[in-house]
C-alpha cells in the first residue's frame, strides 16, 4: 500500500495542470502580454508607415528628375506626353502612399494607443489594475483549497512515515524468531512495538483519507471560483483579440491600394494618355516645325523700285547690326550641344546651330568691316519702332537670350523684318518689346 501511494505521489508532482496552486500565474502574466503586444502592434504599424513615406518620397524625386530630363531632351508631342504620364503615374501613387502612411499613423497607431491607454490602468506601485485584480481574484479562489491541499500534504506524509515504520517493526518482529540469541522478553518487546506500529499507521491512514475526502469536498467550489476568475480573464483578452483583428483589418484596408477606386483610375489614365499617342501626328508636328512643312519665301522676280530698294538696304542693315547678337545666340547652342547639356534644345536643333555658327564665321571673315555700318555694333532694338505686319504665334515660345521674344500660342505681335536665312524675325509685342523670333513660330493674322 506504501509503494502505491509513492507512484501516486511521484505522478501528481510531474502534472502542470492550471489547477496546481500557483499555476493561475501564468493566466494572469497574459494580461501583461496583452499590453506589450499592444506596443508591439504600434510599433508594427509605425514602422510599416515609415516605409510607405520613404517609397512615397522615392517617388517624387524619380518624377521630378526624369521630368526634367524628359522635357530637356529631344523627344517631342503625344509620345512626350505619354511619357510625361508615366512620371504623372508616379506623382498619384506617391500622393497614395502618402495617403496609406497617414492612415497607418493617424488612424490605426492612434487607435491602438488609445485603446491600450483605455483598457490598461497603470498603478502608482507598479503593474496594471487589471493584472492585480486577477492576481487576487485567484488567490482568492484558491486559498480555502490550498489550505485543505497541505493538511492533506501533512497527513499524507505521515501516513507514509508510519507505514515506513510499521515495514521495520515487522522486519525485526519477523528475524528475532529465527535468531536464537534474542530472549523471550526481547522478542515481546519487539512484538508490542508492532502492535503500536500498526495502531499508528492505522490512525495516520484514517487522518490521510480524511484529509482526502475533506479535500474532495472543497474541490467543487474552488473548480467554480477558480473557472470564475477565469472566464473574467477570457472576457478582457477576448477584446483584446477582436481589438487586434479589427485594427489588422483596418492595417489590410489601409495598404491594400487595389481596393482604392483612385488608384485604378492612375492606370486608367495612364493607358489612355499612352494609348492616344499618335506617331503620325507627331511626325506631322516635326514636319511643320523642322521640315518641309516650315514656311519658305521662295524668291520671286521684282520689279525694280527705288522706294523699295531704299527699304530693303534699310532692312540689310538692321540685320548686319544684329549679327553680333544673333551670332550670339547660335554659338551658345553650338556650346550646349559640344557641352552635352541638353537644355531645351533638340538634337536636331544643335545641328543646325553648329551649321549656322559655322555660316556666321564664314560670313564675318569675308565681311570685316559689317559692323561699322551700325557704329560700333549698336543694339538695333534700341531703335524706334517702325511699321509692319501682324502677325499670331502658332505655339509657345521662350526666349533663350536677352535680345529674344517671349510669347505664348496665340499672342498677337508685329513683324518688322522677313525671316533671314537663319529662319529668325525680328518683331515688336504689343507692350513695345522688340526682339527676335523663330519666323515658323507665326502665321500671318
Amino acid at each position: 500500500m506504501s509503494g502505491a501511494y509513492d507512484e501516486s505521489a511521484s505522478q501528481e508532482d510531474t502534472t502542470d495542470s492550471f489547477w496546481e496552486v500557483g499555476n493561475y500565474k501564468r493566466t494572469v502574466k497574459r494580461i501583461d502580454d496583452g499590453h506589450r503586444l499592444c506596443s508591439d502592434l504600434m510599433n508594427c504599424i509605425q514602422e510599416r508607415a515609415k516605409i510607405e513615406k520613404a517609397y512615397s518620397q522615392q517617388l517624387t524625386e524619380w518624377s521630378k528628375r526624369w521630368r526634367q530630363l524628359v522635357d530637356k531632351g529631344p523627344q517631342y508631342g503625344t509620345v512626350e506626353r505619354a511619357w510625361f504620364g508615366v512620371m504623372t503615374e508616379a506623382e498619384k501613387v506617391s500622393e497614395l502612399h502618402q495617403d496609406v502612411k497617414n492612415s497607418l499613423m493617424n488612424v490605426d497607431f492612434e487607435k491602438v494607443k488609445n485603446w491600450q491607454k483605455d483598457s490598461y490602468h497603470k498603478q502608482m506601485m507598479g503593474g496594471f489594475k487589471e493584472t492585480k485584480e486577477a492576481e487576487e481574484g485567484f488567490k482568492k479562489a484558491q486559498k480555502p483549497w490550498a489550505k485543505k491541499l497541505k493538511e492533506l500534504e501533512v497527513a499524507k506524509k505521515s501516513y507514509h512515515m508510519a507505514c515506513k515504520e510499521e515495514m521495520l517493526a515487522s522486519n525485526r518482529e519477523a528475524n528475532s524468531r529465527v535468531e536464537t540469541s534474542m530472549t523471550a522478553d526481547q522478542q515481546k518487546k519487539l512484538h508490542e512495538k508492532l502492535d503500536k506500529c500498526k495502531q499508528d499507521s492505522q490512525k495516520a491512514k484514517e487522518k490521510y483519507e480524511k484529509a482526502v475526502e475533506e479535500l474532495s469536498k472543497c474541490t467543487p467550489q474552488y473548480m467554480e471560483n477558480m473557472e470564475l476568475v477565469f472566464d473574467q480573464c477570457q472576457q478582457f483578452e477576448e477584446k483584446r483579440l477582436s481589438f487586434l483583428r479589427e485594427v489588422l483589418l483596418d492595417v489590410k484596408r489601409h495598404i491594400n491600394l487595389t481596393e482604392n477606386q483612385s488608384y485604378a483610375t492612375v492606370y486608367r489614365d495612364l493607358e489612355h494618355t499612352i494609348t492616344t499617342a499618335s506617331p503620325d501626328e507627331d511626325l506631322k508636328l516635326f514636319s511643320n516645325i523642322h521640315g518641309p512643312g516650315m514656311h519658305m519665301n521662295w524668291p520671286q522676280f521684282e520689279e525694280y523700285n527705288p522706294d523699295l530698294t531704299h527699304s530693303i538696304s534699310k532692312k540689310e542693315k538692321s540685320k548686319k547690326s544684329s549679327d553680333g547678337v544673333m551670332l550670339t545666340h547660335v554659338t551658345t547652342a553650338v556650346e550646349h550641344a559640344q557641352s552635352g547639356d541638353r537644355g531645351s534644345v533638340s538634337s536636331y536643333e544643335k545641328n543646325q546651330a553648329y551649321t549656322a555658327s559655322t555660316e556666321w564665321s564664314d560670313e564675318d571673315q569675308t565681311a570685316p568691316n559689317s559692323g561699322n555700318d551700325t557704329n560700333g555694333g549698336v543694339n538695333p532694338f534700341d531703335e524706334e519702332a517702325g511699321t509692319g505686319v501682324r502677325v499670331r504665334a502658332l505655339y509657345d515660345y521662350d526666349g533663350q537670350e536677352q535680345d529674344e521674344l517671349t510669347f505664348r500660342a496665340g499672342d498677337e505681335l508685329t513683324k518688322l523684318e522677313d525671316e533671314d536665312e537663319q529662319g529668325w524675325c525680328k518683331g515688336r509685342l504689343d507692350n513695345g518689346q522688340l526682339g527676335l523670333y523663330p519666323a515658323n513660330y507665326v502665321e500671318p493674322v
